[in-house]
């Protein structure tokens, strides 16, 4: 985990060095100074010899201003490397997520990964910057503070040593029992995140059913418990501080008493005895060497608490995308014509805290641990084709068209893209010829002209006004004051539901993409606009191959092949009319909606 966490460091090698290099410095002139006080005390105050104060005055001036400017300078580079740290820890661990298969999210969750690159992250910046500054400081202090203090009297030094075991025990036993604490801490975080993320995403939903009590309660559970492993945890860490003061006392009390005896017993004689000066410097190294004890007990805790988030992170930089190209991978696409064979999957290694979306949330939960969610696919779609895809919630109709790009791998048998099988592809060449349009898509915060170059960034005013036609968006656009350069807000908020998967619409289709993959995406729009967009894709993009998958037979009916999807199997495959003839369930479905239509309307 070190090692891991080490490769972050990088360009602040330097000033990961500096810093402590510094620090050391500073320790030794803090060091020096109690010995250098005691020789003017004994030689100079005591005997009124001025030229000899003013000449060791000096140079204790001159070590308190190195010690000064030693300090500033190890407390700049340990700023600037601990910073610089965590900013290289946010950096690897972003750009590793967005390596992430969806399998890989689905593990840790949302809400896990933005605690991590947030909470987790800040904890280990604070300890990084207590390890190469406070963590050197210490323990060098410690040790020629305790070297210094048996240099000026060995009998008192022993008192010192006598109360170190003691404190080490009680600092051994306060981490032990305080470390599971925080390791649950940080995992109630992650639900506390995912409650703030629901609620957010689905604020209009909780206002409407007046929800906003019961968002509060749980809300205010998460929170408590977390407040109350806190409060667990501070108890134990507070036993640290009276320990630490208990021994302090008893150790000042004790050498106190005993070097007044030793200096009435030696007549204050500073050629064979012991003396005032060499008391006072004694008593500075004793609150050098507490004071480090106490630094030493701080950094402890400190990385007590950062060691849970230092194992959270490390999962994430080390977590590896269980979809990746090959070395020698095929870089194009012939043609798109897909090809089922045998195919199984099944979602797992899910996270308890994943939030899921869309017509599959029942149906991965449901199948979560491997159980398979579509069973012995067997099915070929033509380059070209335009084909529909019917079934229930849960019935994996998303699974099935997700498996084309690899956003998820196949348990069991093998997808074809143009002939060829698709883990055989490079990623970007794969995913850059097949366009997903999903039924929730999201708009990013810019201009409509920035989202929709997402499509195709090199894409001229005329190709993205195309693409707008051809997704029946064109005509919305004009009415914005801005037309294609109105802002679009964060989550795509100021507009319409309809006007939001026409534009995801139009994004797509600059992609040009071999294969067009709709999901249920026109559900927000209605049947006139809808039968435009479909009529519009084909007459203009007839070699694409386009996937529909919806939940009115009026958007498939047209498709040269529909298939009717139930519990993750083919219950049924062909034209409309051949399935009104031949297949229960799409009946049913289908007289079931025109009647409604008929009692409507």
């Amino acid at each position: 985990m070190i090692k891991r966490l080490s490769e972050c460091i990088r360009e602040y090698k330097k000033a990961s060095i500096l810093s402590p290099i510094f620090v050391s410095l500073e320790v030794l002139m803090e060091v020096l100074i109690p010995t250098i006080m005691a020789y003017l005390v004994d030689y100079g105050i005591d005997k009124g010899n001025m030229s000899y104060i003013v000449k060791v005055g000096v140079v204790l001036v001159v070590l308190a201003v190195l010690s000064m400017f030693f300090g500033v300078m190890s407390g700049k580079y340990a700023a600037f490397a601990s910073a610089g740290f965590a900013k290289n820890l946010r950096r690897d661990m972003y750009y590793n997520v967005q390596k992430y298969s969806f399998s890989s999210i689905d593990k840790f969750s949302s809400a896990s990964i933005v605690t991590r690159l947030t909470t987790d992250v800040t904890n280990l910046q604070n300890a990084y910057q207590m390890i190469i500054r406070v963590a050197v400081r210490s323990p060098i202090m410690l040790i020629f503070a305790v070297i210094m203090s048996f240099r000026t009297s060995y009998q008192l030094a022993l008192v010192i040593v006598a109360f170190i075991p003691v404190l080490a025990l009680g600092l051994y036993l306060v981490i032990r029992f305080a470390h599971p604490i925080f390791e649950h801490v940080f995992k109630t975080y992650d639900t506390l995140n995912r409650i703030v993320q629901e609620n957010l995403r689905g604020i209009r939903v909780v206002k409407s059913f007046v929800r906003e009590e019961h968002e509060k309660d749980k809300f205010k559970n998460v929170s408590n418990e977390i407040y109350s492993d806190f409060c667990r945890a501070e108890k134990l860490l507070a036993f640290n501080a009276p320990l630490m003061q208990l021994c302090s006392y008893s150790c000042m009390i004790l050498i106190s008493w005993i070097g007044a005896r030793m200096i009435v017993a030696s007549g204050n004689n500073p050629s064979d005895g012991f003396t005032t000066g060499q008391f006072m410097s004694f008593m500075t190294y004793l609150m050098q060497i507490l004071m480090s004890l106490m630094m030493l007990s701080m950094i402890f805790v400190m990385i007590t608490i950062s060691r849970a988030s230092a194992e959270r992170i490390v999962e994430i930089l080390d977590e590896k995308s269980d979809i990746e190209s090959k070395e020698q991978a095929v870089m194009s696409v012939k043609d798109g014509s897909i090809v089922y064979r045998n195919v199984s999957f099944g979602y797992g290694n899910m996270s308890e805290n994943t939030i899921f979306e869309g017509d599959e949330a029942e149906n991965r939960k449901k199948n979560n641990h491997q159980k398979y969610c579509l069973k012995n696919i067997n099915l070929t779609i033509q380059s070209g084709q335009t084909v529909g895809i019917i079934g229930g919630t849960g019935s994996s109709k998303s699974s099935l068209v997700q498996l084309i790009p690899r956003l998820y791998d196949v348990t069991e048998g093998e997808v074809l893209v143009g002939g060829v099988n698709v883990k055989d592809y490079d990623l970007n060449v794969l995913r850059n010829d097949v366009a997903m349009v999903l039924q929730k898509n999201v708009l990013f915060s810019g201009t409509i002209k920035e989202n929709l170059r997402w499509g195709n960034a090199n894409a001229s005013e005329e190709e993205i006004k195309k693409a707008c036609k051809l997704a029946q968006a064109d005509s919305f656009i004009q009415t914005f004051p801005e037309k294609y350069d109105t802002y679009i807000e964060q989550g795509g908020t100021n507009v319409s539901g309809g006007q939001k998967q026409r534009l995801c619409i139009a994004r797509a289709l600059l992609k040009k993409p071999k294969i067009l993959i709709m999901d249920d995406s026109t559900s927000a729009v209605d049947t006139k606009t809808d039968a435009f967009i479909r009529e519009a894709m084909l007459h203009e993009i007839p070699d694409t191959t386009k996937i529909i998958i919806a939940q009115r037979i009026s958007s498939v009916e047209d498709a040269d092949m529909i298939i009717v999807l139930e519990n993750g199997e083919i219950n049924g495959m062909g034209t409309h009319d051949e399935l009104l003839k031949t297949n229960a369930v799409y009946r049913e479905v289908y007289e079931s909606q025109v009647k409604g239509e008929q009692e409507n309307g």
